[in-house]
């Protein structure tokens, strides 16, 4: 099984400290590899880290600082010697009527996602790309896959995940550094807290997904390990859906 481990490899990964982010950083260190949680709050990447052991540690940090990426990049290397995993997770969402989104909230959500993204990514590419060796993922949304109403920047936002991770994937692939994109499903986390008081809507997600249930974050944890591994050698430009089978449901 060792084609499916990260040993010796260095994972930084944004919005880490909570939900998805924890648990991709949670299933990477299982599988051998160190994390860097990257989060603006220091309380709950403190106790993230703390609860992942030695293999991992933390910055504070705002994605949305675009010129600060590559000092961040450099600090990682400096402690861990090197970066070969970057996983594109941070992100706000705005639940709210397209006509009462504003400029200036559609323009946020763009910064935090895809503008944030593409910093990190300039930065952490280069190491990278010089030493042949990397991956880099894009966690999606199925707002890109399907219309979900009162999403619209934030479908606007992972949608265009979809179309960096293609255009990355022609660039950086040729020089051994593959990039592809994970679009999970509703997963228990905080974001997924407020179905508690729509039942409605609740019922309305599980009776539309075919395994009838929400996911966790280690699914989608354990898909990016795979995709970040040896056994994913030969797999770039993808978008994997890891949502229970909602996306080909009826």
């Amino acid at each position: 099984m060792s084609r499916f481990r990260l040993d010796g490899e260095v994972a930084l990964i944004t919005g880490g400290g909570t939900g998805i982010g924890l648990g991709i950083a949670r299933c990477m260190v299982e599988a051998g590899a160190r994390a860097v949680l990257v989060g603006r709050r220091e309380e709950p990447l403190r106790e993230a880290a703390a609860s992942l052991g030695d293999a991992c540690h933390y910055e504070v940090f705002d994605v949305t600082e675009l010129d600060q990426a590559p000092a961040l990049v450099q600090r990682v290397i400096d402690r861990c010697g090197r970066l070969s995993i970057l996983v594109n997770n941070a992100g706000i969402h705005l639940k709210k009527l397209a006509v009462e989104t504003t400029e200036a909230e559609f323009i946020s959500v763009l910064n935090t996602h895809l503008l944030g993204a593409h910093a990190m990514t300039r930065a952490a590419a280069r190491p990278m790309l010089e030493g042949r060796h990397g991956s880099i993922l894009f966690i999606s949304s199925m707002a890109a896959l399907f219309g979900i109403p009162r999403v619209v920047a934030y479908a606007a936002a992972k949608s265009a995940y979809l179309g960096v991770v293609r255009s990355l994937a022609t660039e950086f692939s040729p020089h051994g550094v593959r990039v592809n994109a994970i679009a999970p499903g509703w997963i228990n986390s905080q974001m997924l807290r407020h179905l508690d008081s729509d039942p409605q809507r609740r019922d309305k997600i599980l009776n539309r997904t075919p395994m009838n249930r929400f996911g966790e974050p280690q699914d989608i944890g354990d898909a990016a390990v795979y995709l970040s591994s040896p056994a994913a050698n030969f797999i770039t430009g993808i978008v994997l859906p890891v949502d229970g089978g909602v996306s080909i449901g009826f």
